[in-house]
């Protein structure tokens, strides 16, 4: 059935833009392209260090008070205030479909009781597996995925995963399979290209020589992204080779404990803590690049920062978890297991001494990870259920 004029669309989302994040890039590059698509397009988010309402693209943003739990610990979860039910109420009212995102997220299942009372389709994207957080917050989140998650999962028509991996954790929590699909996620293939010139500006400007192996990681310092793992690999691939600079853009609550980690090994020559990188400069580290490591522990739906240096043509080593093995290309990645230092410092050495032409790579990616054929989907399934 095609659409006569706009059609309404309320996306709920736990966080969104200003805060970068993969949820948050996902929203945001789906709700520009539906923009264009005819949709009238209002996110309703946290309120941050944000006003109330405001305008990201052209993407309409409304904010909803909330009390915001265990940020500062790595673990971004919102408790929406009872003041704003009713922002809630009026938005999902006046939409003709509503698209939550994360299942764990009580504003999540807030949106798909209040459409189901007002008899509107309900869309969930599941982004990550389960995450071990390594502390008492694991029996947190496995009582919530029981209780809110379950119920969230059930309001929904329709359960869009970004992965197999994803697809059987909701599964597992008792999602019912015909309601589910795989749509993998996209990248942004204009911002995130080779761009061979860019690679000697920056070298200079990070004063790293010409003949330095780089390898990349851009994660949130946390225990769940394995950096702490990737310093131990470290170690170890300097011994093999020695002109190897790793470099780690990202901040997090473990920043200092990594910090230590370096200086205790000796290691401050050849880790670089870039901190934050802001969003608009990303291209230029993985076009520094060599190699990426994603060094994961768990809660990998579909990594985006390994889509985004495929599309800049980069070889891919990563843990095997959640659903990375659905994208990594043979010849230009390599799956090591999570927590093992050895094998991934095995890797990062054999890796980085072979030179692929980054071509090749390059056209895989466009041909199938491209946002716009990611949102044409997106919009078959609105369709279908309205």
């Amino acid at each position: 059935m095609g659409f006569m004029g706009q059609t309404r669309l309320c996306i709920v989302t736990n966080v969104f833009l200003p805060s970068v994040g993969g949820i948050q890039i996902v929203t945001y590059e789906q709700s520009k392209r539906l923009l264009f698509e005819k949709f009238d397009v209002k996110v309703v988010t946290s309120r941050m260090q944000s006003p109330k309402m405001y305008v990201v693209d052209g993407i309409n943003v409304e904010c909803y008070e909330s009390m915001n739990m265990g940020f500062r610990l790595g673990i971004p979860y919102t408790i929406p205030t009872v003041s704003s039910f009713p922002m809630f109420t009026k938005n999902v009212k006046n939409s003709k479909i509503v698209h939550a995102h994360g299942h764990p997220y009580l504003t999540s299942l807030i949106a798909g009781k209040l459409a189901k009372y007002y008899e509107k389709p309900f869309v969930l994207t599941q982004h990550n597996t389960f995450i071990d957080y390594n502390n008492i917050f694991n029996q947190v989140e496995k009582i919530n995925d029981l209780t809110v998650g379950r119920e969230t999962l059930k309001q929904a028509d329709k359960i869009v995963v970004v992965s197999n991996a994803t697809k059987d954790y909701v599964l597992s929590l008792g999602a019912k399979s015909s309601r589910v699909e795989v749509l993998h996620n996209g990248v942004d293939l204009d911002r995130f290209k080779p761009l061979p010139k860019i690679k000697e500006e920056m070298r200079k400007k990070l004063g790293i020589p010409n003949d330095v192996k780089i390898v990349l990681t851009v994660r949130r310092i946390v225990y769940k992204n394995g950096v702490d793992t990737l310093i131990d690999a470290a170690n170890i691939a300097v011994k093999k080779k020695q002109n190897l600079v790793v470099i780690v853009a990202g901040k997090g609550p473990d920043m200092a404990s990594i910090q230590k980690q370096i200086e205790h090994m000796g290691l401050e020559k050849n880790i670089k803590l870039a901190g934050f990188v802001a969003d608009q400069d990303l291209h230029a580290y993985y076009n520094i690049a060599d190699l990426f490591v994603l060094p994961s522990k768990s809660g990998e739906g579909l990594p985006l920062v390994a889509l985004e240096a495929m599309a800049c043509g980069l070889p891919v080593i990563a843990t095997n978890v959640g659903g990375i093995n659905e994208i990594i290309v043979k010849g230009f990645g390599k799956l090591v297991p999570a927590n093992n230092p050895e094998m991934l410092a095995k890797a990062i050495v054999e890796f980085a001494d072979v030179n692929r032409e980054s071509g090749e790579l390059r056209a895989i990616v466009e041909e199938k990870f491209g946002w716009d054929k990611n949102v044409a989907r997106l919009i078959e399934i609105y369709e279908e259920l309205i």
